[in-house]
């Protein structure tokens, strides 16, 4: 049964993270079962007109320097992308760096002096995606986009010995860019497009359990968008009423203890469900539920998760499956 959304809980300090797929998330947690993030939109309805970029320094809308008031769920790169502006610029100029928190409240200064974009010829060129189609290889994708086979084998984490299928989406990386490739195709990348290392750690784990327990790719990628709504793919202590952890599973509903419910290897296992789910009967995970695989991507999350807003787990669809094909 759902409930409507719970009173928004205290703010929290927000570190800043490397940018998510999809931008900030602002946390605004509420549910039957699960604490869930609100849409991911920063609240920037009041700031004056974002810049404007010409292949050079920024245009700002007026001659004097623009601040910017944190608002909770913010990050410094939402900020700077809604107002066209470069991140490290923007970090720069408020005397920050990459492991710096911002707080609801904190002005933020946005000079258009200090505030600028990168020349476009130092800018990298943007990386790409490829939809695998039926008959595809891996050769042929990187032979048709100008790169080395080891190339996109490295920017996917996949090996020669690796099978691509229809409907996987592979990362193009950029020509010139297939240095060494070898020898990360063997290893595989530290991290996924838009995910940090914890993030892509916790990814990691997902992937493996869901392998082990002969989930397909779809219900794979399910879970990873499924944590990503739910606690930005970290480990969380914390979160609305007695939620927590990855899947902001609740002791309160029958998910287990604080203590299983933070171990990550619990509550990815109590998330896919099935035979091995460590909780028995007592919660039901995707593969319990009738026809999961027929139901569309935000219907199946949602069948687990009961969220209040079950829409928002689709935004996750295609991130999801990138971080599948790259780490997985």
């Amino acid at each position: 049964m759902r409930r409507l959304p719970a009173a928004p809980v205290r703010p929290r300090a927000l570190t800043v993270w490397p940018a998510a797929v999809a931008g900030t998330i602002a946390l605004a947690l509420s549910g039957e079962n699960a604490a869930h993030a609100t849409p991911p939109t920063p609240a920037l309805s009041a700031v004056p007109p974002a810049p404007l970029t010409v292949g050079g320094p920024v245009l700002a809308a007026a001659s004097a320097p623009v601040s910017y008031t944190v608002q909770p769920g913010d990050t410094v790169w939402a900020i700077a992308r809604a107002h066209g502006l470069d991140t490290a610029a923007v970090l720069a100029a408020n005397g920050l760096d990459g492991g710096s928190v911002i707080r609801p409240g904190q002005v933020l200064v946005l000079a258009p002096a200090a505030v600028s974009a990168p020349p476009a010829s130092e800018a990298p060129a943007p990386a790409r995606a490829h939809v695998v189609n039926a008959g595809d290889t891996v050769s042929a994708i990187a032979s048709a986009n100008g790169v080395s086979t080891d190339a996109v084998l490295a920017a996917n984490g996949l090996t020669r010995a690796s099978i691509i299928y229809p409907g996987e989406t592979l990362q193009i990386p950029a020509p010139g860019a297939d240095t060494s490739a070898g020898s990360v195709a063997s290893a595989g990348p530290a991290t996924a497009p838009g995910l940090d290392a914890e993030q892509s750690d916790n990814a990691r784990l997902l992937i493996r359990i869901g392998r082990e327990l002969g989930v397909s790719d779809r219900g794979i990628a399910i879970a990873l968008g499924t944590a990503m709504q739910e606690s930005w793919l970290r480990n969380l202590d914390w979160g609305d009423r007695d939620s927590l952890g990855l899947f902001q599973q609740r002791p309160s509903s029958g998910w287990g203890s604080p203590e299983q419910i933070l171990d990550r290897e619990h509550s990815t296992r109590a998330f896919y469900g099935g035979a091995d789910d460590p909780n028995g009967s007592a919660t039901r995970g995707l593969l319990d539920i009738p026809g999961w695989e027929g139901m569309s991507y935000a219907d199946a999350a949602q069948a687990v998760q009961i969220s209040a807003y079950p829409d928002r787990y689709a935004q996750w669809e295609s991130p999801a499956t990138v971080w599948l094909a790259v780490l997985g």
